[in-house]
């Protein structure tokens, strides 16, 4: 199915318990279910990513691929150039976790403006290949990227 824009989608959270006095010893969060509504494939390549302290990753675009991401460490911003041109600043956390959509042919990077690692859980329609060309680097040259570098 071809989608043209990103999406975003809030995951459940569950609480887990201990099975001798059921206190909540911490929590379950579903990232992904073949019976979802996604209207999309289901991933072929699962890989988690990192981006370091005020490092940013990107921009570029998946000619083939479609990408799903989910913050599961610290926080990212997600810029996305939609097909009009217009800049979309998605903020991903751990603390809230979803799972964004990033169609094929949309450029996207993704930044990290605090002081610990970031990790970024990534799911994708098609598996990457030491020879696959796919990926393409572009330029966000009319995004103001300095509003970032004080937060």
């Amino acid at each position: 199915m071809d989608i043209d824009s990103f999406q975003i989608f809030d995951l459940e959270r569950h609480d887990t318990r201990d099975v001798d006095d059921q206190h909540v010893n911490g929590n379950l969060t579903v990232i992904w279910r073949d019976w979802d509504d996604h209207h999309l494939k289901s991933p072929k390549m699962v890989y988690l990513t990192s981006v370091g302290p005020n490092e940013k990753k990107g921009p570029h675009l998946h000619t083939q691929r479609n990408s799903f991401f989910s913050c599961i460490k610290g926080k990212v911003h997600f810029i996305i150039k939609d097909k009009t041109g217009t800049y979309h600043e998605i903020e991903m956390s751990a603390d809230k976790p979803q799972l964004l959509f990033i169609p094929k042919n949309i450029p996207a990077a993704h930044i990290n403006t605090e002081t610990e690692i970031a990790t970024i859980l990534a799911l994708t329609d098609i598996s990457w290949k030491p020879e696959n060309t796919e990926m393409k680097n572009v330029r966000f040259d009319d995004y103001q990227w300095e509003k970032w570098s004080n937060s």
